[in-house]
């Protein structure tokens, strides 16, 4: 399973690399207003930043909503960098231009998935990646994990290539649970990356090895 992070911030997305088990970004207008990024020039040189951190995968998303515009903005995305995936939104001319895309052979990431059927068209229209929201949906009352497991019953069905991007990630037991249902991608903050590495009996061990260490050295 690939490990994405969902962030714009590049400290953060420079700690997870070097932890060495990062394969992508993924990135929304939100994230890029949290670190004050805003204005057309300043997200493109963002993105150039981040694209320079990580060998792969930066999910860059356009703000556009009507065909033409999508089209305009993804191909300008594209061009930035071969690592850009243009991130569409699952709207009907989101779909369009998905294979548009798809035909152009610019990888893309269909973002705000929260059905099985949303997932089908991204994936009937060539989408790289789709991006279920699964905190969003447990928001609700709804089991996102469900969704996950659905959505995978549905593409291996067909063979569809598409991956499966889960997202809206709450914590490490999300991360766990996805890799069980056999979701292709995690994104997810850097918290929650770092949260798969404590356990507390890794810690008592841990001071007890130490502990015993300097006891048999005398020290």
């Amino acid at each position: 399973m690939k490990f994405f992070i969902d962030t714009a911030n590049l400290d953060q997305i420079k700690e997870a690399y070097d932890l060495g088990v990062l394969d992508g970004v993924t990135t929304n207008p939100s994230l890029m207003a949290k670190e004050g990024i805003t204005g057309g020039a300043n997200v493109t040189a963002h993105y150039k930043a981040i694209c320079d951190i990580v060998d792969d995968n930066v999910s860059a998303e356009v703000i556009a909503t009507t065909f033409d515009e999508i089209i305009a903005e993804g191909e300008a995305l594209a061009a930035l960098n071969p690592k850009i995936v243009v991130k569409v939104p699952m709207i009907k001319d989101g779909v369009k231009a998905i294979k548009y895309f798809t035909d152009k052979g610019i990888k893309t990431n269909c973002t705000l998935i929260f059905s099985a059927g949303q997932a089908l068209l991204a994936a009937k229209a060539g989408a790289t990646y789709v991006s279920p929201f699964l905190g969003r949906l447990d928001d609700i009352s709804t089991d996102g994990l469900q969704l996950i497991e659905d959505i995978r019953l549905i593409f291996d069905n067909y063979g569809y290539p598409t991956q499966i991007l889960a997202a809206s990630i709450r914590g490490p037991l999300h991360i766990v649970a996805c890799a069980k249902l056999g979701a292709d991608v995690i994104t997810a903050p850097l918290s929650a990356i770092i949260a798969l590495l404590k356990h507390p009996l890794t810690d008592s061990g841990l001071a007890t090895f130490l502990a015993d260490h300097k006891k048999a050295a005398g020290l």
